[in-house]
This record gives C-alpha cells, sequence and structure tokens, in this order.
C-alpha cells in the first residue's frame, strides 16, 4: 500500500474531523477525479481526509494534495479486480477504522457492501457512513456484465436506504430521479456536483496563440471537445464529425480538435477518413490535466453533444464546466444536464438533438456571430465561480453532513 500524506502537523489532525472515502476506482485511469477535488477541498475546511482505491500500474508521483492516498496494488483484471479489492478492504477496514476513529465513511455502490461488515463498528464508534452516487447506470444492452452493474447500484442504494446514514448525488435531476425511484424523502439525499478549480482554469493565463502556433490552426474557427472517447461517447461525437461533412463545401475554415482517448478512436479515425475531412477534425492524445485549459483557450467554441438519453440526463458535464470558467461559448443538447447549469443564460447556443444537421447548423451560428462570442464571457465564468467553484461544491457537501 502507498500512502501520500498531506505533511499536516499532528496538532492539527486531533482537532480534525477524519473522513475516509471507499473508493471503487482503478486510479490507473484516473487524470483527474471528484473525489481527489473534493477531498483536497475538505482537507482545506479542516477535515483530516483518507481515499481509498486501487491501482495495478507504477505509482503515480502526485503533487499537492492534501490528504491520505491509500493505494492498493492489484492486477487489473475487470470482476475480478473488484472483488479482490473489497475482499482486501473487508480484512483491513475494521483495523483501519478502529485506529483513525474516523467521523465519516463513504462509500461508492462498487463497494457498498463494505458498510453492512462496518455498521456494528459505526455504532460502536458513532461514525456515519454514507452512499456517494456519480452515475446512475442505464440497461442499454442485455449483457451479463450490464445485468450485473445494474444488480449492483441497485443493491447499493437499497442498502443505503436501509443500514446508511444518507446518500449524496450529483444533480438535483438525479436526486429527484433517485428518490421517485426507490421512494427515498428528499430530505435524505444530499447534492455535490462536479466542480472546477478556477485557478487553474482561468483565462487571464492563457491567450491560446501558442497552441495554434503548435497545430498550425491561427487562421480556423475552432470547435473543441475534450474528454474520454469511448464507446459510451460514441453517439453525439460522431454526428459531430459528420456535422463538418455537411458544411465542407460552405467552409475550409472550420475544425473540430478532441483531446482524450479511449476505445472509440479507431472508428473516429475510420468515420475521418471515409468522409475526407483529414484537414478538418484533429484527434489529440489525453494530455496532463493541467495543461487542458491551455487547449480550451485556443479554441473558439467547445462543444457537448450529449444525446438525451437516461445515461447522461442527470449528469453535471465537467467539460461543460470548464468551458464556461475560461469564457467560451458552448454548443450543448438541450438535456436537463446542461439546463441545470446554462439555464437561458448567454453562454451559448442548445441544440435539439445530435443529429448531424441540427449540429451543423449551431455550428454555422457560431460561425456567422464569430466576432461577438466573447461579449459574455464574465457572464460565463460568474456561473461557475458562483455556484461550481471546488470551494463551493466542498461547502454544499459539508452541510449536508453536518446535517445527517
Amino acid at each position: 500500500m502507498i500512502d501520500n500524506t498531506s505533511g499536516c502537523s499532528s496538532v492539527m489532525r486531533a482537532r480534525s474531523k477524519k473522513i475516509v472515502w471507499i473508493s471503487s476506482m482503478v486510479f490507473d485511469f484516473c487524470n483527474v477525479i471528484s473525489q481527489t477535488q473534493i477531498l483536497n477541498q475538505l482537507s482545506k475546511r479542516g477535515y483530516d481526509a483518507f481515499l481509498f482505491a486501487t491501482r495495478s500500474r507504477k505509482n503515480h508521483q502526485l503533487t499537492n494534495i492534501g490528504f491520505h492516498l491509500i493505494l492498493i496494488p492489484l492486477r487489473y483484471v475487470p470482476v475480478a479486480s473488484s472483488s479482490l479489492y473489497i475482499f482486501t478492504l473487508f480484512i483491513l477496514l475494521p483495523f483501519f477504522v478502529v485506529s483513525t476513529k474516523p467521523d465519516y465513511v463513504v462509500l461508492e455502490p462498487g463497494s457498498s457492501i463494505l458498510g453492512l461488515m462496518l455498521k456494528p463498528f459505526s455504532r460502536v464508534l458513532k461514525f456515519k457512513m454514507i452512499l456517494d452516487v456519480r452515475s446512475t447506470p442505464i440497461k442499454v444492452r442485455n449483457t451479463l456484465r450490464m445485468n450485473l452493474h445494474l444488480l449492483v447500484f441497485r443493491s447499493s442504494v437499497t442498502l443505503a436506504k436501509k443500514k446508511l446514514d444518507g446518500i449524496t448525488v450529483l444533480t438535483k435531476s438525479m436526486k429527484k430521479h433517485m428518490c421517485f425511484e426507490f421512494d427515498i424523502p428528499l430530505e435524505n439525499v444530499g447534492v455535490w456536483t462536479s466542480g472546477v478549480a478556477l485557478d487553474l482554469f482561468n483565462p487571464e493565463n492563457y491567450d491560446g496563440k501558442e497552441m495554434r502556433r503548435k497545430f498550425g490552426l491561427e487562421d480556423k474557427f475552432i470547435i473543441f471537445y475534450h474528454g474520454a472517447l469511448g464507446t459510451a461517447r460514441l453517439e453525439g461525437i460522431a454526428e459531430t464529425i459528420k456535422s463538418l461533412e455537411i458544411l465542407k463545401s460552405q467552409s475550409d475554415n472550420l475544425v473540430l480538435f478532441l483531446l482524450g482517448e479511449g476505445d472509440a478512436l479507431p472508428t473516429l479515425r475510420e468515420l475521418v477518413r471515409e468522409s475526407h475531412l483529414e484537414n478538418a477534425v484533429v484527434i489529440k492524445g489525453m494530455v496532463d490535466y493541467s495543461d487542458v485549459p491551455k487547449y480550451i483557450a485556443m479554441c473558439d467554441v467547445g462543444i457537448v453533444p450529449l444525446p438525451n438519453s437516461p445515461n447522461w440526463r442527470y449528469q453535471c458535464p465537467l467539460k461543460l464546466l470548464e468551458y464556461l470558467a475560461m469564457g467560451k461559448f458552448v454548443i450543448a443538447t438541450d438535456i436537463p444536464a446542461n439546463r441545470e447549469v446554462m439555464g437561458e443564460s448567454k453562454c451559448g447556443i442548445y441544440v435539439s438533438s445530435v443529429s448531424p444537421q441540427a449540429i451543423a447548423a449551431a455550428i454555422t451560428h457560431a460561425y456567422d456571430n464569430r466576432k461577438t462570442l466573447k461579449k459574455y464571457r464574465l457572464i460565463r465564468r460568474n456561473i461557475v465561480e458562483e455556484k461550481y467553484s471546488w470551494m463551493k461544491v466542498a461547502e454544499d457537501l459539508e452541510t449536508y453532513l453536518s446535517k445527517i
């Protein structure tokens, strides 16, 4: 196990509330994650925080973290690794909670079964247990893995409702959905959203010209997308590529810049080749998270082409928040996830669907008004400053914790 600590004084720790977060993630595949950000903020607010996760690769050299990161080394094998991780924690956690005496233990759907084992300890040590839900899985394919995933999720929420002290979710719409589906009182569920590190995503620190020169895009109108390029995200991204095929005859000044990695990359590259859009689509692999603002700074428009499906309806898209923090005009599908953030403010333009035609029309609108796209950049950033900074998100979570 690897324990990266913040170096806080023992006196400070003695006065701190303690929170232990049992994550289901494999840390290898995480560039930036909500759990690390929220725990950093809670540590700044006086909490002594611990994050459990797994890893299969060489230990990351992490800097500027204010919490204890405990990584359990396991060879990554889907399902098998998760089961072995839970088994390891069954042995480890009783000793850990007795020695640390936490105030809160946060579980995720993949680790919620640990709540049953920890329940006797929570009564004696008087700590609270919470289930944290970042996404609500929807059955899209009748496969064994999908059915198992759904079973674990439903069992986790039912367990939390009956045995744990509270539940936190990503958005208000997700809260309403889950409370209705599982018959949970609204007051039992808290909300903490995605957030943005405002000091990192600060448009005053970047002009975008260097990155444009690097990729030879000085005179181009850049539509930008960043994030996972997996099969689950294919719908929306593929249609955005197809929209450029529609617009190819109108302007050779348009470029779609995709930043990220995933198993859909071969499909996307083949679509670009078949559409003869090699000069209109740039695909750049994953970069360090601290470099993402440089790429956003060079674009004219950010795009969030999430389809109107249950998979995405209750989300809080991180890329949307980061575009707004950088003051960028956004093309976003008209779904609750985007509406909850943008509302009717002058952030960009909604598209009714992820059809290539609808996206092409939105790109045309943005291009035709390109000289005025920066006009409302302060309004866009203010939305994030007021509601979605990590400091504000941590306040929301702490308020909920204090009530349970």
